[in-house]
């Protein structure tokens, strides 16, 4: 798929932005999605930038090329806008792993510590959360607050990550994302004998055990980032295949591969073109968010939004 980014899709891709058009419509993506779909995005990035951006959006419509949590944050911070999510059934394991009456049997647990979600959360997680935190900003926000002790939100090894590089107790709920916390030991030092020049970049989502034989552990954008200012020219990546389109297409002088080839969301990549058209004729798939829920699960994104 990756290798063959644009091609054969071309017609397709014409009438999503007839549709765009018609709609008053923005579409934006993220970084995991599949190539033809980035290529329709008028933005694209993680999860933080993706909020950053759709903060304001002079548009009727957006259309979010992701999974429900995040077309919810597009709806949270966009009131008067209707979001439409491509693919109805595009979730987030991670997100489900944690649901309010658990958040708050362990807020109860810990009455001291202060709450931060992690942006894969459900509207409702947020609304019960102190302040959001995304992998490219967790130790930045944990080390912002004056809190000194912090219940994190859901993924634990993310949560793990961000323990290594504070000072501050963490107390750790046991969510993880099955794509990145599958990724193993034996692949990363399998691939590095392949690649013995290579860097490897992993999501900080991964083990800590994976983490700690990487050069990197970054968010897709510090990925790109990093990426684009190394002088390094073989990279592998532990993190959603997806990213090899952006990697490459910002980097043609550069070899980039995956560290697994199980490196694959089904959520992710449930979003295809003809998805995307259907949703846009039908203007279906609206995401919306009790006003009560938004209200509060807006302080929490303001709150991460205010920090740097």
């Amino acid at each position: 798929m990756t290798a063959k980014a644009g091609s054969g899709f071309k017609e397709l891709q014409e009438e999503v932005l007839e549709l765009k058009r018609a709609l008053n419509a923005i579409i934006v993506a993220h970084n995991y999605q599949r190539p033809e779909v980035q290529d329709i995005a008028d933005f694209t990035g993680d999860s933080l930038e993706l909020a950053r951006k759709c903060v304001g959006i002079k548009a009727k419509v957006i259309v979010f090329c992701g999974v429900l949590f995040m077309a919810e944050t597009a709806a949270i911070l966009n009131p008067g806008t209707t979001v439409l999510l491509s693919h109805r059934d595009a979730g987030c394991p991670l997100a489900d792993t944690i649901d309010v009456d658990s958040l708050r049997e362990w807020k109860g647990r810990y009455p001291e510590a202060a709450v931060v979600a992690y942006v894969n959360t459900t509207a409702a997680i947020k609304a019960e959360s102190d302040i959001c935190c995304t992998s490219a900003n967790g130790v930045e926000v944990v080390n912002a607050i004056p809190d000194e002790e912090i219940l994190f939100i859901p993924d634990r090894n993310l949560g793990h990550y961000v323990s290594t590089r504070t000072d501050k107790k963490l107390i750790l709920y046991p969510g993880f994302c099955a794509t990145h916390d599958n990724l193993s030991v034996e692949e990363v030092k399998a691939a590095r004998q392949r690649y013995p020049q290579a860097k490897v970049l992993v999501h900080p989502e991964c083990r800590p055990e994976v983490i700690e034989l990487a050069d990197a552990a970054l968010s897709t954008s510090q990925m790109l980032r990093y990426a684009k200012g190394s002088n390094a020219k073989i990279f592998l990546i532990g993190t959603e295949e997806g990213m090899l389109y952006p990697l490459r297409k910002q980097n043609p002088d550069k070899e980039f591969h995956l560290i697994s080839n199980s490196l694959v969301c089904p959520d992710m990549k449930k979003t295809t073109l003809e998805r995307v058209i259907e949703t846009m004729k039908a203007r279906k798939n609206i995401v919306t968010v009790p006003e009560e829920i938004r209200v509060r699960a807006k302080k929490a994104i303001d709150r991460m939004l205010a920090i740097g």
